[in-house]
């Protein structure tokens, strides 16, 4: 007689696993991936999955969901090794977080899940989340462009380049941009001759540099830029701004513009016609990657790069960490400045400061405290805080780093 066993049909292999403490906790993702996947999951525990990894029916696995909440938080380690291990057998990882710590969501993303998904699911989100991981992204293409060589100028100057990048929209970049330079351009002592800084706002689109000093927006910025070939000093002194001729602006142009418009052998001869007149070139950043972002990162001596301590800077952080190093760009080069950073006394705001730098894997060596409301009357004024609010605890911090460079500067400048 034949056995019930052998009348039953062959059993579809697993596609995908959810991980948890308790999938019972997870009912809608119970439910999307029924609907995704039909009779093709699995479920493990945590304790289970490790071993369930080197038997033969996880070799037909896509990928994991691993649904964690704020109970898990104490198993962190465990947790990070099943992603490691899962990444070590080509299994993509959906991360599914209800109620998790920053720092503790940011260690999980670190040991390389594909995807976050918070929880409760979003309608279609784990859909989303799972057609992403079976068509990856292309590689994006970035054009190799040799470093800057520093060149002796008429004006005798091989200036020093720093560039400011904010990772999220409101995390002080151009606040700091625009003072830094200033700080710079008057950070000589009494006798000393103060230097020639030149501020470039690279943010072709959304540029605010001539309004946090009150300048016009020129035609003559577009057309420099539109060729390069032909631009010598005259051309690019012609396109500058300011009352003073030891600190100019390259506003951005009058009309918004493709931010690929120039290029970079573009902005490379832009930044070198800037060194030749200037000792200080500070640029404003977009906060978009563009072919061009390479280019700068190369020239700068110091690209400090803006966050503030929330999860929308984390994670562009680790985005931007992971993309420089795919590339092996020089991710080591940025210094990472945290805007509006907790105060000397709030013991657990550093706490939050040093797991967020921890998680990330990254040193944050500025802390920008909370200016308040002068800095928005500043930029709202066209002056600098030097100017408008002299005594603002951020514009002393802005004050010590310009001190800082300089006296670094002026070293280098006497060991050459």
């Amino acid at each position: 007689m034949t056995s019930e066993a052998n009348l039953q049909p062959e059993a579809s292999p697993l596609l995908a696993c959810t991980i948890s403490r308790d999938v019972q906790n997870f009912d809608l993702l119970i439910e999307d991936m029924e609907t995704l996947l039909g009779e093709s999951w699995g479920d493990l525990g945590f304790g289970d999955a490790l071993a369930f990894f080197q038997q033969p029916d996880a070799e037909t696995l896509e990928f994991i969901a691993m649904a964690v909440d704020s109970e898990d938080e104490s198993n962190l380690i465990l947790l990070g090794d099943i992603i490691g291990q899962a990444k070590s057998r080509g299994i993509k990882v959906i991360l599914i977080a209800d109620d998790v710590t920053p720092a503790a969501l940011h260690q999980l993303l670190r040991q390389g899940a594909d995807e976050f998904v918070p929880y409760p699911l979003p309608e279609n989100e784990l859909m989303a989340a799972v057609e992403r991981i079976r068509t990856p992204e292309p590689e994006p293409q970035y054009i190799p462009v040799p470093e800057v060589a520093p060149k002796k100028s008429a004006h005798n100057r091989e200036g020093v380049v720093i560039a400011v990048h904010g990772l999220a929209g409101g995390t002080g970049a151009t606040t700091l941009a625009v003072n830094l330079g200033w700080e710079l351009a008057h950070v000589a002592k009494k006798g000393e001759t103060q230097p020639r800084v030149c501020i470039l706002d690279l943010d072709m689109q959304f540029g605010t540099v001539s309004t946090y000093f009150d300048l016009p927006r020129r035609e003559a910025v577009f057309e420099m830029l539109s060729d390069t070939e032909n631009m010598d000093e005259d051309v690019f002194m012609q396109a500058l701004m300011g009352d003073d001729d030891n600190f100019q602006v390259l506003t951005s142009p009058t009309d918004i513009i493709p931010l690929d418009l120039i290029t970079p052998e573009d902005v490379l001869a832009l930044i070198e016609q800037a060194r030749r007149q200037f000792d200080y070139v500070v640029i404003d950043m977009p906060k978009t990657l563009v072919i061009w972002t390479e280019t700068v990162l190369n020239a700068a001596h110091v690209y400090l790069t803006t966050l503030e301590l929330d999860m929308r800077s984390a994670q562009n952080a680790l985005r931007l960490k992971r993309a420089l190093q795919s590339e092996d760009l020089p991710f080591d080069k940025l210094r990472f400045v945290l805007n509006r950073a907790p105060k000397f006394t709030d013991l657990n705001g550093k706490s939050r400061v040093k797991r967020l730098a921890e998680s990330l894997g990254i040193s944050i060596e500025l802390l920008m405290p909370d200016g308040g409301k002068p800095v928005v009357q500043s930029g709202d004024h066209g002056q600098p805080l030097a100017l408008s609010a002299p005594k603002n605890v951020l514009r002393k911090e802005i004050a010590k780093l310009a001190n800082d460079l300089h006296q670094i500067g002026q070293q280098v400048a006497e060991a050459s």
